[in-house]
């Protein structure tokens, strides 16, 4: 019998019962070892006795102080020199009792005078100015009473230019307002203006920390990580018995998907993430919402970069780890080397002496899911998720998109609460009320408990993935909190002051001669828009620059096509269609629209374009040197050098530089070059040539010819 199986027999904590097997003597590591009979027996006696003697001393302690403090009274008066001075002490505390009484009227008319001094201190706030982020020099001069141009003249003198709409960083507002007599404090919710009173209420829109008794069980979130092409969607599959991977471009999943799946009546929510290096910081968010993350290896490849990738990251989110071993039916799958490659990662197997749980599978044949599953139950049993579904829920946005015929869309995995049809939710920027709630059988559901994925129709914007969602009790609320949310993020988006320093100039002249590819990434998800943005962004080039002017999600519009044609950029779309009258539009102003299915071909084709635009460098090659031993008149003004070919050779195109005692005197082509009367296309070494160069006959016996070739070799980034 294993040590959880005994301890759901006892009903006793898996953790509990084997610190107590440990204690007896008992050789165990952990949950999973077994326990021969003797050793049940004996844990289970070892249990019964603790809790029988328990109740014992109960009942005997309680008779035995009372026969002791009846007999300490009157074992008292048989003294009488103890007694003087048993009443001094008990005099003592009477009389400390009214210093004490005292001592705690003293504050009262401490606290009657304090009043005075906030009365006096509300002045003083209206020295006080809130800022947050950038300020413009307008909005400062207006909150410190003074013009403008004085402003300016201070800021020339701390060595930086700005005009009256620039804005500035907190530090250089800090000190212009600590100059003028006022004091500066670092608000993040407010602005230049005091807090609205409608903060008041949300504030108030907080609710109680659960309590234990509200408490109750909740699904494991599982998450799938791994390498591409390791079988992870494919073994998702055989659990949800659908067929997912035949419908993703190049058999790669693209994006986040959410399931439910049911195993002997206890439902599992699995993330499936995809596998592409493109697709790390959306693997990364996975991790992070997930209670156990399971890391699928091909057991024909081992462990991969992105395995090692994707440990990585469920070690920084702090989840239980397990590992699936897929493709066990191969032939040359290979366990031993993968346990040996996972202890050398950190994680020993347990059948090693560790903690890490493997498991054996084939998604092809079916062979040990089952097996899977238990452990990822008993995994969950172990770390006792638990969560309240009577309060407001909250969670994460695991993809968002813009649907034709239902607007902006997103797939919610609720962490805690009840998501209900008609809630006012806010995610980020954008809120709105539940329209709709669909879960991922395409069901449409009244509500979502914790644990649970659904899409959710209603918000007012397509939200970034991996945002916190959370239902407050009214759309007003949810609008302000938007509203902030807005403002903070185009504040956090404000470039700092330029700075009058030579090293900016400089700066600023080296990212003029920089070349700028512009571009527009139109996507069906807004976490494939991060991706390609985060990909495309790793390309580093010091002699290009990469501009994403614009990254949305939904179709491309004639609005895009124009915003491209103003800005000479390229469209990008990534799963997505061109609406009516874009071809036409395109064609007329010459943008040009690349659509794609799959990430890395899109990457690639960019970085073509950026290698493109580069224009080929030239470099000079030597190929040979030709000595003048005598010259020759022809005609009236042509001169021709005989020369005698020292070392490589020369051709009818090689350039010529003509070099008189280690000095160049000339440069210039070929126009003639003969092998006695005959023109030829090229004389080798030891050979006698005679050559007639373009517009130069100034020859002198001795001059050293060579020959050289221009080459233009394609630039890399």
């Amino acid at each position: 019998m294993r040590v959880y199986e005994l301890a759901k027999e006892l009903d006793i904590p898996s953790k509990e019962l084997t610190a107590k097997i440990q204690a007896m003597g008992i050789e165990v590591k952990n949950h999973m070892s077994t326990l021969d009979d003797k050793a049940v027996a004996s844990v289970k006696s070892a249990l019964s006795e603790k809790a029988a003697p328990k109740a014992q001393p109960e009942k005997k302690s309680t008779p035995a102080p009372k026969p002791t403090v009846a007999k300490k009274p009157a074992a008292a008066p048989e003294s009488p020199a103890k007694t003087p001075p048993q009443p001094a002490p008990e005099a003592q505390p009477q009389k400390a009792a009214p210093e004490q009484q005292a001592a705690t009227q003293k504050p009262a008319p401490e606290t009657a005078a304090a009043p005075e001094p906030a009365e006096s201190q509300e002045p003083s706030e209206e020295n006080v100015i809130h800022i947050r982020g950038g300020m413009q020099v307008r909005e400062v001069a207006e909150a410190i009473g003074v013009k403008p141009n004085l402003l300016i003249t201070e800021l020339m003198k701390m060595n930086i230019l700005a005009s009256i709409n620039e804005r500035l960083d907190a530090p250089v507002i800090k000190t212009l307002i600590e100059n003028h007599g006022f004091t500066a404090e670092q608000d993040k919710r407010a602005g230049l203006h005091p807090p609205a009173p409608v903060r008041k209420d949300l504030d108030e829109d907080t609710e109680p920390e659960d309590a234990d008794e509200d408490l109750q069980p909740r699904p494991p979130v599982v998450t799938f990580l791994g390498h591409v092409d390791h079988g992870k969607t494919s073994l998702l599959d055989c659990i949800r018995k659908s067929q997912v991977a035949a419908g993703e471009s190049g058999g790669i999943t693209q994006h986040i998907g959410a399931y439910s799946v049911d195993v002997s009546g206890r439902p599992i929510t699995f993330l499936d993430t995809p596998g592409h290096a493109a697709f790390t910081a959306m693997r990364a968010r996975g991790a992070n919402v997930t209670d156990i993350a399971v890391i699928i290896v091909a057991a024909d490849d081992g462990i991969m970069p992105q395995t090692r990738e994707a440990i990585q990251h469920a070690k920084a989110a702090g989840v239980a780890i397990m590992v699936a071993m897929n493709k066990m039916d191969l032939p040359q799958a290979n366990e031993d080397r993968i346990k040996q490659q996972l202890q050398a990662e950190g994680l020993a197997p347990e059948d090693w002496g560790g903690d890490t749980i493997c498991c054996p599978v084939s998604a092809t044949t079916g062979n040990g899911i089952n097996h899977l599953l238990e452990m990822i139950l008993l995994q969950a049993d172990i770390l006792e998720l638990k969560a309240n579904p009577r309060r407001r829920a909250s969670g994460f946005v695991i993809e968002a998109r813009l649907e034709p015929g239902r607007g902006p869309t997103a797939n919610l995995l609720v962490k805690r609460g009840t998501l209900k049809v008609g809630d006012v939710i806010l995610c980020g920027e954008h809120s709105g009320r539940v329209r709709a709630l669909i879960n991922d059988k395409s069901e449409t559901v009244k509500s979502a408990g914790p644990s649970m994925p659904v899409k959710c129709l209603g918000l007012s914007g397509v939200p970034e993935a991996g945002a916190e969602f959370n239902v407050y009790r009214n759309e007003k609320l949810a609008r302000v909190h938007a509203r902030e949310a807005t403002q903070r993020n185009k504040q956090d988006q404000l470039t700092a002051p330029r700075k009058a320093s030579l090293e900016a100039l400089f700066d600023q002249i080296k990212s003029a001669e920089k070349q700028e590819l512009k571009a527009i990434i139109k996507a069906d998800t807004q976490g494939s828009v991060e991706a390609i943005s985060h990909s495309l962004a790793e390309i580093n080039s010091e002699k290009i620059n990469l501009n994403i002017l614009l990254g949305g999600t939904g179709n491309i519009t004639t609005n895009d096509v124009m915003l491209a044609s103003a800005s000479d950029a390229v469209i990008l779309g990534f799963h997505v269609a061109k609406e009516s009258g874009v071809d036409s539009l395109a064609k007329r102003e010459g943008v040009q629209v690349k659509l794609h299915q799959v990430i890395y071909e899109l990457i690639d084709e960019v970085r073509e374009a950026m290698t493109g635009m580069l224009a080929p460098a030239t470099s000079e090659k030597i190929t040979g040197h030709a000595e003048i031993r005598q010259v020759f008149t022809v005609g009236k003004r042509t001169r021709v050098a005989g020369c005698m070919m020292i070392d490589g050779f020369a051709t009818n195109r090689s350039r010529i530089r003509v070099k008189r005692k280690q000095e160049t005197i000339y440069e210039g082509k070929v126009s003639t070059l003969r092998h006695f009367q005959d023109e030829v296309p090229r004389v080798r070494e030891a050979q006698e040539c005679g050559i007639q160069l373009d517009n130069f006959g100034d020859f002198q016996e001795g001059d050293i010819l060579e020959a050289y070739e221009i080459e233009s070799v394609t630039q890399t980034l």
